[in-house]
C-alpha cells in the first residue's frame, strides 16, 4: 500500500510539473507561444524578452509554486502515508521532470530554473536562500540569466552536501543540478561564443511576439 501511495505521489507530481506557465500566461494574456521565438524556452526569462514584466512574474512564480507544492505537500504530508525521503527525492525529481518533458505541451518543458527554486524551497529554506544569493551575486555581476542559472545549480548541490551529506535530499538535488547544467548546454556554447542575450534583452523578433 505504502509503494502504491509512493507511486501516485510521484506520478501527480509529475503531472503538476508538467503544468507549463509560460505556455499558459501568454495564451491568456494574448502573447505568442514562447516556444516560437527567442531561446524558444518556455520560461520566465524567455516571456521577459517580449518587454511584458507582468507575464515573466506570473510565469515564474507558478513554476516555482508548483515545484515547491508538490514537495511541500510530500514532507508535510507523506509520513502518515509511508513516504520517507526517499519517496520525497523521488517526488522533487519527478515534478522537475515534468516541467523539462510537460506530457501536456509535447514533452518540450522549459529548462526548470524556477521550478528547481521551488523544489529546493521544500526542501530546505536555508539552502534557497543561499542558492538564491548565488544566483543574484552572478547575475548581478554578468547580467546573464544563464550563467547565473548554471552556477546556482552547482553550487545547491554542493551546498546539500555540506548541509545534508549525501542523503537522499542530495541526490534529488544533484540530480536536478545535473539536468539543469545539461539543459543549458546551448548557452554554454553562446557565452563561450560570447552570443548569449544578457538578462531583459529582447529578441530581434520581438515586435512579433504578440498574437
Amino acid at each position: 500500500m505504502e509503494f502504491l501511495v509512493s507511486v501516485a505521489a510521484v506520478v501527480l507530481a509529475y503531472l503538476a510539473g508538467s503544468l507549463s506557465f509560460a505556455v499558459v500566461v501568454s495564451r491568456l494574456m494574448g502573447l505568442a507561444d514562447p516556444r516560437t521565438y527567442g531561446s524558444r524556452n518556455p520560461g520566465a526569462t524567455n516571456v521577459l524578452r517580449t518587454g511584458n514584466k507582468a507575464a515573466a512574474i506570473l510565469t515564474l512564480v507558478g513554476d516555482a509554486a508548483k515545484g515547491w507544492l508538490a514537495v511541500w505537500l510530500a514532507v508535510r504530508f507523506g509520513p502518515r502515508f509511508g513516504i520517507g525521503d526517499l519517496g520525497v527525492a523521488a517526488v522533487a525529481v519527478a515534478v522537475f521532470l515534468g516541467h523539462l518533458f510537460p506530457v501536456f505541451f509535447g514533452f518540450k518543458g522549459g529548462k526548470g530554473v524556477a521550478t528547481a527554486a521551488g523544489v529546493i524551497l521544500a526542501l530546505n529554506p536555508w539552502l534557497a536562500l543561499a542558492t538564491g544569493v548565488t544566483w543574484a551575486i552572478i547575475a548581478g555581476f554578468f547580467r546573464y540569466s544563464s550563467l547565473a542559472s548554471i552556477v546556482a545549480a552547482v553550487f545547491a548541490a554542493f551546498y546539500s552536501a555540506f548541509g545534508w551529506g549525501f542523503d537522499e535530499r542530495f541526490l534529488a538535488v544533484a540530480a536536478i543540478a545535473g539536468l539543469i547544467v545539461y539543459r543549458h548546454r546551448a548557452n554554454i556554447s553562446n557565452l563561450l561564443a560570447g552570443k548569449e542575450r544578457r538578462i531583459g534583452e529582447k529578441t530581434p523578433d520581438a515586435a512579433h511576439v504578440h498574437r
